[in-house]
């Protein structure tokens, strides 16, 4: 494996396969808080022209954290069809990243070779495209899924409504749903952060959102995005949850600080399918976003671009109904400005595309970020050409719970208006019946949140 090259006058020598792809990184703040960034811009060039060079075999053959040392890892190795991976493994990296970005590969021959790639060699490509390359491939890419209804298809951008509250007060998050729902968003789910962490409160939560659902009889899903643990007792005794939602983490022990490993997962994935509310058999939602590896010291020496992909290989496991990587809710020490952010929502879409995940993104930075709104739009209107699968909705941008800003209601509508976009189709049918939506644009009762009370 070559881990040398020579370029403007001066020879580059890496040290391993793991210091050729944090090099190989766009500028993160991450990669530069680990002490595994490039130094300047010459060293990050030679990064990806050795990157460019190595076959798949190499990146395969090179592990960054040993199977034997590391489930996911195990899981990403499992998850290899050995038969497609012998026919591509002598690719360079360069040789993937033409091939995805060719005019003649289409969804289905991408699907193909997705199956013989690992989460490392997909992490690669990215580090070796422009942003608009990465939106060009994952525009190829079309996942679809199925919970109560189906999103994902061409054409579609579905929004999952968030109407958290600061104190979990029921008659608040419902002023907050009525208003997503008026705005036509709702379709990816009824998805809520609770603030207080127990079954008690989830059940509530759930039950409400049900009601709502049942009353108005809008073909959607509902989940609250509790930790697994606490869903699942709430899922016990009795709660109608249609959906199971959990954080993921890239490594092993970066799961074990977020509580969960790969048997509580299987435990609640057949606790889903059996006692869960929805039809399936996607019935699974997880979140991911770089850094969370680093913020946990469980990132072995790994660049936070690498390790983001490989949650998406431990998503898989599961056939989820949506993932989304919540982009730039760490905060500057991870993502440290809006250039930044874009990048790494892009990445991340991308990524999980080619590993046949239903992907959104929440567009979202923190107050103490070099971004603003309108760098959210600017990502948004991108993510939005690239065929995002959803998008995240929450009253005025403003998520007063979690503290961050994200994307508004009417965000996720202007979005659809002017880009050509629609409903999930069964969520859209509901939309024309309550006078919401025609012809594929909202009415004159669009964001009336009174429709509903």
């Amino acid at each position: 494996m070559k881990l040398k090259t020579a370029l403007l006058g001066k020879t580059f020598q890496f040290r391993d396969l793991k210091d050729v792809m944090a090099k190989a990184n766009e500028e993160k703040s991450g990669d530069q808080l680990a002490g595994i960034a490039a130094e300047d811009a010459k060293e990050r060039m030679a990064a990806k022209l050795v990157l460019s060079e190595l076959t798949l075999a190499d990146i395969r053959n090179h592990p960054l954290l040993p199977p034997e040392n590391d489930e996911v890892s195990r899981i990403i190795e499992e998850g290899v069809n050995e038969k497609i991976y012998a026919e591509i493994r002598n690719w360079t990296v360069a040789e993937l990243r033409e091939t995805l970005l060719r005019h003649e590969t289409g969804n289905s021959e991408i699907r193909r070779i997705s199956r013989g790639l690992t989460s490392e060699m997909v992490a690669a490509a990215a580090k070796l495209m422009s942003n608009l390359d990465l939106m060009q491939a994952a525009s190829k890419m079309e996942v679809t899924t199925h919970c109560n209804i189906t999103i994902g298809q061409k054409g579609v951008l579905a929004g999952r409504a968030q109407p958290n509250h600061p104190t979990d007060n029921i008659q608040g998050m419902k002023a907050s749903l009525f208003e997503a729902l008026s705005y036509g968003i709702g379709d990816a789910v009824l998805g809520i952060n609770p603030v207080i962490d127990s079954a008690d409160s989830v059940k509530e939560l759930l039950n409400a959102t049900k009601e709502v659902m049942t009353k108005w009889q809008i073909p959607t899903q509902n989940c609250v995005l509790a930790h697994v643990k606490t869903q699942m007792r709430a899922i016990r005794q009795g709660a109608p949850a249609d959906m199971v939602f959990q954080s993921l983490a890239g490594t092993e022990a970066g799961n074990k600080a977020f509580g969960i490993d790969v048997a509580l997962l299987d435990e609640a994935d057949d606790l889903i399918r059996r006692d869960g509310t929805g039809t399936g058999p996607n019935l699974w939602y997880f979140e991911t976003g770089q850094g969370s590896e680093l913020s946990a010291e469980a990132h072995f020496g790994i660049d936070q671009v690498t390790l983001e992909s490989r949650c998406y290989a431990l998503a898989r496991k599961y056939n989820p109904f949506m993932v989304n990587t919540v982009v730039g809710f760490i905060g500057p020490e991870y993502l440290y400005d809006s250039k930044q952010v874009i990048r790494a929502g892009l990445e991340d879409h991308f990524m999980g595309k080619l590993q046949q995940l239903p992907m959104g993104v929440d567009v979202c930075y923190t107050n103490h970020m070099k971004a603003d709104q309108n760098d959210m739009d600017n990502l948004s209107v991108l993510l939005t050409s690239a065929g995002v699968n959803f998008l995240i909705g929450v009253a005025m941008a403003d998520d007063c719970m979690l503290n961050y800003q994200s994307t508004s209601f009417h965000d996720i509508a202007t979005l659809r208006e002017m880009m050509g976009r629609r409903p999930a189709p069964e969520f859209e049918r509901w939309l024309v019946k309550m006078g919401i939506m025609e012809n594929g644009r909202l009415t004159p009762l669009a964001g009336d949140p009174t429709l509903f009370m």
